[in-house]
């Protein structure tokens, strides 16, 4: 019996399918995030099914907000379907409390950017309390 032929691709359709750019798949597998795919006897990358779940993977986690460090320590424990979820927990645990943490500076900057904004007079003179708050963070502008 003959050896099943794995169905292979260009960076350009790997990038068509999964919607991520041919230069970021080109970085994604400098940093070591996307392994480096094989070459043909004229020297062009193919890649396989293989790396479009990887890349899809990785899109999806990067949309999330893991690191490309996060990322590629998950994808080191295995991957999709391979990454024992207790392994992998420990590193969405601490993702998501840096997530939870930038809700609340996001909740601090919209308290102040409000309270700031509530101060405006909108007139065309150019005091402005918006250009204050920026211009001197130290002041104490909180309200």
């Amino acid at each position: 019996m003959a050896a099943a032929t794995r169905r292979t691709m260009s960076r350009g359709e790997l990038a068509r399918r999964t919607g991520v750019n041919s230069e970021t798949i080109r970085y994604f597998e400098r940093i070591g995030i996307l392994s480096t795919p094989p070459r043909t006897e004229g020297g062009h990358r193919v890649y396989d099914e293989g790396h479009v779940r990887t890349l899809s993977f990785v899109r999806r986690a990067r949309g999330l907000g893991f690191a490309p460090d996060e990322v590629r320590a998950i994808l080191d424990l295995g991957g999709p379907g391979k990454a024992r979820c207790a392994q992998v927990q420990g590193i969405a645990e601490r993702h998501l409390e840096q997530v939870r943490a930038k809700i609340a500076d996001l909740r601090d900057i919209e308290r102040l950017l409000a309270a700031t904004v509530a101060r405006c007079t909108g007139r065309s003179e150019p005091d402005c309390p918006v250009i204050e708050m920026i211009e001197h963070p130290q002041a104490d502008h909180s309200m």
